[in-house]
């Protein structure tokens, strides 16, 4: 995987709108909802336009499984059997992506506990920073993020719920809200 590496400094309500940068987003699917669940998909849109999406081979110690998260991502097991990578690799990959940069997550309560599992089982230090997206938008971003992103996914015919795919819709709904707000100023 070949990126170069950009870095960033951690945001703060101050400075969190003063780069004009695209952020690089994360998004997570796991095997369900509780203390138990663990990640099965991690998709990154990245602010140099690169995308990354694995499905995550579950552990053996891995075993809470949930009918209704598969529901909604429509990721069985055997399909991560047969196709996941495992952990230690996604982790590599990760660190590999987005050393040293703050990744952004539109869930962040719960990414980051499942990237913090994925991180712990592999062994590996974490090297990015995850914070929430909220820490970036403006209220008048917030104003216009659900009708902006309802409006992306219509746009592009998006009926998958995958890691990947999201991570790109809130990429995407980031950049629109951001310059529909510099047109009307």
């Amino acid at each position: 995987m070949t990126l170069r590496n950009q870095t960033h400094r951690q945001p703060t309500r101050k400075n969190a709108m003063t780069p004009l940068r695209i952020p690089s987003i994360i998004d997570v699917e796991s095997s369900g909802f509780g203390p138990d669940s663990y990640p099965i998909e991690i998709g990154v849109a990245h602010a140099s336009g690169a995308r990354y999406c694995s499905l995550i081979k579950p552990r053996p110690d891995w075993t809470h499984w949930r009918a209704d998260a598969e529901a909604v991502h429509g990721i069985d097991r055997a399909l991560l059997a047969r196709c996941g990578k495992a952990v230690g690799d996604v982790a590599r990959d990760l660190n590999t992506l987005l050393d040293g940069q703050t990744v952004y997550s539109d869930g962040w309560v719960v990414d980051q506990r499942w990237v913090a599992r994925l991180y712990h089982a592999a062994a590996i230090r974490q090297r990015f920073f995850l914070s929430p997206l909220e820490i970036i938008l403006t209220e008048a971003q917030m104003t216009l993020w659900h009708r902006t992103k309802e409006a992306v996914i219509r746009e592009r015919n998006l009926a998958r719920h995958r890691a990947s795919t999201d991570a790109g819709i809130i990429q995407e709904t980031y950049k629109r809200t951001r310059d529909q707000l510099r047109r009307s100023a």
